[in-house]
């Protein structure tokens, strides 16, 4: 999936699989370097998640890539990880993997994908945010 416009979506939103224990993983290591607070969540299986998922063709009972907005852009896959590794402090040298091929970094990703309830657990419910940091979760997007 290559990038596509999302002009009217929040910035900074990092769309999720709220019930895989690696995205949950995902999420606590952009909130632990995300020291500015400049990145909000929504879970797939929450309304808005399922929202952004449908606008942009992902089964969300099924997904398979996680949706970043950034700069009015819809990015998926790798370049979905990039964009928002790219953004944590100390972490700006992963704008330059963005130089490998598209096909390899998305290869890399599916296979993490595909296999993530296996190798690291899936859960039964979404991952429930601290009191701290609930209001960065985006549970329905504005009208």
């Amino acid at each position: 999936m290559r990038p596509q416009p999302a002009e009217d979506l929040p910035d900074r939103l990092l769309v999720f699989d709220g019930v895989c224990v690696f995205c949950a993983h995902w999420v606590r290591f952009v909130l632990a370097r995300d020291t500015a607070a400049r990145w909000r969540f929504a879970a797939i299986q929450e309304p808005a998640g399922r929202a952004i998922a449908a606008r942009y063709g992902i089964d969300a009972d099924a997904a398979t890539t996680n949706v970043v907005i950034r700069d009015g852009v819809a990015h998926f896959r790798s370049d979905a990880a990039l964009a928002v590794l790219s953004d944590m402090p100390g972490w700006g040298f992963a704008r330059h993997l963005r130089r490998l091929p598209r096909a390899l970094r998305d290869a890399v990703y599916d296979v993490v994908a595909k296999h993530r309830y296996h190798w690291f657990g899936r859960t039964e419910t979404c991952l429930v945010p601290t009191p701290e940091v609930r209001a960065r979760f985006v549970v329905t997007l504005p009208p």
